[in-house]
């Protein structure tokens, strides 16, 4: 059995964080990207701490007299340099970030700890760890620490017992806040595991049930588990135990992966190691996140789960990004499988069949969208209606459609497509019933007679074929729309009348926003569109924002997951 040598890491790499006064994970964040393209791994993951009150620090804090180590300078920045990084290296490798947050209570910790997490601005994923005590010890710190908390609570058991309520404590306050639980057996690290830890699947003692209860805790609220290597390279073991992520796959608990290092020299270490650990304990996919998105990857080494695994999390980010609601995004979708991806229904045993149809189809509520790898099969059948060759210019589409919405004209289907060297085409499913084609086509080409090199109204035309190698968009809410998935997609549902679609169209043109492809369709009364574009993120999301009650729903589709 061959596994990956690489992870899609969650709790990755601590690093970059400026002026940290106790070095830690101060290594530049350029030079570990950077380190990972010449590895030619596809993604690098970066996380930095919160901030903690002040009352929460280690001794090595404590002795430089500094208040805010990892503070609200550099935590501030990690956002602006992890978007920089992106915009530089974006074409070579996915660069992901995270929050781990540290847990200080239900009160003034809780509230700081969301203030933070409005600073932390498009991150991928909220890792809750419990570092600190509430008597302001930590539990990873110096063994002397460990061993005064131990004497301060009465003993080991009183110890782990007060670990386990703040565990409890922090999944019940912040379980909205956070995707995944960092390192749940850590105060292993400077301590023994007492006996009814170390058989809590057996034993009747209290602290047994306790961690018993935290376990289905995090499986009722659908949380992943960090499976993390630091423990390993401290001599402690992997975090959790082989029998705590046991009793996790029993509980159908995700797990993310994770280094967890401070160290540029310790990049990539353990990677294989991992897969082993969870397959050791019956797992053969694990979670990444983007966009609090989760997303599956396999275990194994093998080229065609790794391009089954990359659609379906295309299609899961999709139909997330279509709700504008945070917990929804968090909900586990319903899946449905056909053709070469029934495969999954065993991995997804709530799911259902479609078949030959070789597709993926992600339902949630009364959304879905359907996505495949296999090439669409164009419609053989001669369309009635505008054929243009043009410059491949923001604006060019929204000409068309506002010149044939001056004549009532509406367009029910349509598909661009551009050529990639500097011209596209469009096809346009109208019909002519008030012979105002003829009219509309003259002006069009009066007025931009430099942008097109052909303008025709028939009824003989063919869509093109569509470009292999690609993952397409097969369907939005059963709603046939054919598109080749791109960084940056736009989908619309909105009223089915002329001028409608120009809305749009005129408002991406007006920001100089390029339209790469389209794609049209309907359902009776309602208009569906979805657009591959080509701008800054920002000024189409202002657009979207502003389209009027005529759109039932617009949403800019930022496509990062691999």
């Amino acid at each position: 059995m061959q596994f990956n040598k690489f992870i899609w890491e969650t709790h990755g790499i601590h690093a970059g964080t400026e002026n940290d006064h106790v070095s830690h994970g101060i290594d530049e964040l350029e030079a570990i990207v950077e380190k990972a393209i010449e590895a030619k791994n596809p993604s690098i993951t970066f996380v930095i701490h919160s901030p903690r009150l002040t009352k929460y620090r280690y001794i090595a804090e404590k002795d430089t007299n500094i208040r805010f180590i990892r503070g609200n300078e550099s935590y501030l920045n990690y956002p602006k340099r992890i978007s920089k990084l992106r915009e530089k290296y974006g074409q070579e490798i996915d660069i992901k970030y995270g929050v781990e947050l540290e847990w200080m209570g239900s009160d003034l910790g809780l509230q700081w700890n969301r203030s933070k997490l409005f600073q932390a601005d498009e991150a991928d994923f909220v890792i809750g760890s419990v570092h600190f005590a509430p008597e302001g010890l930590p539990y990873d710190g110096s063994k002397e620490e460990a061993l005064e908390l131990v004497e301060m609570r009465g003993g080991l058991e009183a110890y782990w017992n007060g670990y386990l309520n703040e565990m409890m404590e922090m999944i019940e306050y912040s379980g909205d806040m956070i995707q995944i639980i960092g390192h749940i057996d850590l105060p292993k690290l400077n301590v023994d595991v007492p006996e009814a830890i170390l058989n809590f699947e057996t034993s009747t003692h209290p602290l047994a049930n306790k961690f018993r209860t935290v376990l289905e805790i995090i499986s009722d609220r659908n949380l992943a588990l960090d499976v993390n290597m630091a423990g390993k390279v401290k001599g402690v073991g992997v975090y959790p135990t082989l029998n705590i992520l046991k009793r996790a796959k029993a509980l159908n608990i995700p797990v993310a992966l994770g280094t967890d290092t401070h160290k540029i020299e310790h990049y990539g270490l353990n990677y294989e190691d991992s897969l082993k650990y969870i397959y050791e304990a019956g797992y053969k996919d694990y979670v990444s996140f983007s966009k609090l998105i989760p997303e599956k990857r396999t275990i194994f080494d093998n080229h065609s789960l790794k391009v089954d695994y990359t659609v379906l999390n295309k299609g899961i980010e999709i139909l997330n990004q279509r709700s504008t609601i945070k917990e929804e995004r968090k909900q586990i979708p319903e899946f449905s499988f056909g053709g070469d991806f029934r495969n999954f229904l065993d991995v997804y045993p709530n799911s259902i069949g479609m078949g030959n149809f070789n597709a993926i189809r992600i339902r949630k509520g009364d959304q879905s969208v359907t996505v495949s790898n296999e090439i669409p099969v164009t419609d053989t059948e001669k369309i009635t209606g505008l054929y243009s060759e043009h410059l491949d210019n923001p604006g060019t589409i929204s000409a068309i459609f506002n010149t044939l919405a001056s004549e009532g004209i509406n367009v029910e289907k349509a598909r661009l497509k551009s050529n990639n060297d500097g011209t596209a085409v469009a096809f346009l499913d109208i019909e002519d019933k008030l012979h105002h084609i003829d009219d509309a086509i003259e002006y069009i080409k009066n007025t931009d007679q430099d942008t097109f090199k052909n303008l025709t109204f028939g009824d003989s035309f063919k869509m093109p074929d569509y470009d292999a190698g690609k993952i397409y968009l097969l369907e939005v809410d059963g709603v046939e729309l054919k598109l080749a998935v791109t960084k940056k997609v736009i989908l619309t549902k909105h009223i089915n009348a002329p001028g409608i679609l120009l809305i749009l169209l005129s408002a991406l043109a007006s920001k100089n926003i390029n339209i790469i492809d389209m794609q049209l369709a309907k359902r009776n009364k309602t208009g569906y569109s979805a657009l591959a574009v080509d701008g800054d993120e920002s000024v189409i999301c202002k657009i979207l924002e502003n389209l009027g009650e005529k759109y039932i729903e617009a949403n800019l589709i930022n496509l990062n997951s691999k």
